[in-house]
């Protein structure tokens, strides 16, 4: 590589160095939510059902919510530049880990879930936890913010506007009719092939059936195991590096050989077993067999988006990719909806019977139903479209390609 590609890459580091210490200041936490949150709102109790309902109404309204602000971010970045609006998405996690980290209370804890909803919004993060143990990660949150704002370089030239004195309501207003407007296109794209309309409904069950499992499984642990945050801290690592190990030097390998759909069909079945374990878990030592299935499983997010590539045109690929992001979301918040009562039911005394892992094993049908649609999938033959025929449809909303050349 010459050393003019070298200076063409360098914004890009500065874009990944503090994204990688925001998320690792973000990971410290994960594995000391269920102790925090339980030791705040049920003190002295193994199992807390508050904090479960409050966590499955969170992950709801972030689902709601994100649906409509993400196109808005977009358009906004767009407009005003990407780098102000990182800084904003980033910036928001620092509140609510600073509140925790001063004060564990039981008000603390609520200020920290209903702010760190808002951040949940705005950066679509995904559900995380803190205490005063981690508090050294605020400190890794704000060098994150600071070194995006010094180093990383603007790639959208403002471009002048016509009117200066716009309010904000009617850009509001502009981007909620073009995103309508875009919509619609998006969803012709997804009918005019049967591949999308089978790996989005793919993409709803798993989703809907994962999400459902981690928004409960550390609660679930606790309350039937007696796990804290040193076995939830062995566990996430376990899944994490082997998630590094299969994602760089094993899909590589078996993806020429199997295909995009036979690694999917792989990572759906080790999902289904990931989860039914977890369910059946009769002994301490079942969590970590199972968990051991997420070095699998991970598979599932890459093969799906090659499929989705393949199955769309170039000048289609991002809306494609945004309205199956879309139905993942819808799939995210629904998923609480039944399993926060549903977990709270069979972890408490009043459980119709003995099986705290129920509500797992339920979220583990919709894996089920996700493999069997993969069974369906062909994706050796994705019925695409001509580009022609995709840019006549919409003309109203017509959008740049996914990555476009300068």
């Amino acid at each position: 590589m010459a050393v003019s590609d070298f200076r063409i890459l360098r914004p890009l580091v500065h874009l990944l160095v503090p994204l990688f210490i925001h998320w690792v200041a973000e990971e410290m936490t994960v594995s000391v939510l269920v102790d925090v949150t339980t030791g705040a709102l049920c003190p002295g109790e193994r199992s807390c059902a508050e904090a479960i309902y409050i966590t499955g109404l969170q992950q709801t309204v972030v689902g709601v919510f994100k649906m409509v602000v993400l196109p808005i971010l977009g358009q906004l970045a767009d407009e005003y530049g990407r780098k102000p609006l990182l800084l904003i998405t980033i910036s928001t996690s620092i509140v609510p880990f600073a509140i925790l980290a001063w004060d564990n209370s039981r008000a603390a804890v609520y200020w920290y879930f209903v702010l760190r909803t808002i951040s949940y919004i705005i950066s679509q993060g995904s559900i995380l936890c803190i205490s005063i143990a981690y508090a050294v990660s605020i400190c890794l949150l704000v060098c994150s913010t600071l070194y995006l704002k010094i180093f990383l370089v603007e790639t959208v030239m403002v471009s002048p506007r016509q009117s200066e004195n716009r309010s904000c309501s009617s850009i509001v207003l502009k981007v909620f009719v073009e995103r309508w407007y875009s919509m619609k296109d998006n969803i012709f794209v997804i009918n005019s092939s049967a591949s999308l309309k089978c790996i989005s409904s793919i993409s709803f069950f798993y989703e809907l059936g994962m999400s459902g499992i981690s928004s409960v499984l550390l609660y679930y642990l606790k309350s039937a195991f007696g796990f804290n945050k040193n076995q939830f801290s062995e566990i996430l690592l376990m899944v994490s590096f082997g998630s590094i190990f299969s994602q760089i030097l094993v899909l590589p390998l078996i993806n020429p050989l199997m295909g995009e759909k036979g690694v999917l069909l792989i990572a759906l079945g080790a999902s289904v077993a990931y989860g039914m374990l977890y369910g059946l878990a009769w002994a301490p030592w079942v969590p970590y067999l199972s968990a051991s299935f997420g070095v699998i499983y991970v598979l599932v997010k890459p093969s799906t988006y090659a499929i989705i590539s393949k199955a769309a045109v170039s000048s289609d690929q991002g809306k494609a990719q945004g309205l199956i992001a879309g139905v993942q979301s819808v799939a995210s918040f629904l998923s609480p909806l039944v399993m926060s009562p549903l977990t709270s039911l069979f972890i408490s005394g009043k459980a119709p019977f003995n099986c705290k892992g129920f509500s797992i094993l339920v979220a583990s049908v919709s894996l089920i139903i996700s493999l069997a649609l993969a069974c369906l999938l062909n994706s050796e033959n994705p019925d695409k479209l001509p580009e022609h025929e995709t840019s006549q449809c919409g003309d109203e909303t017509v959008e740049a390609p996914l990555l476009a050349q300068s």
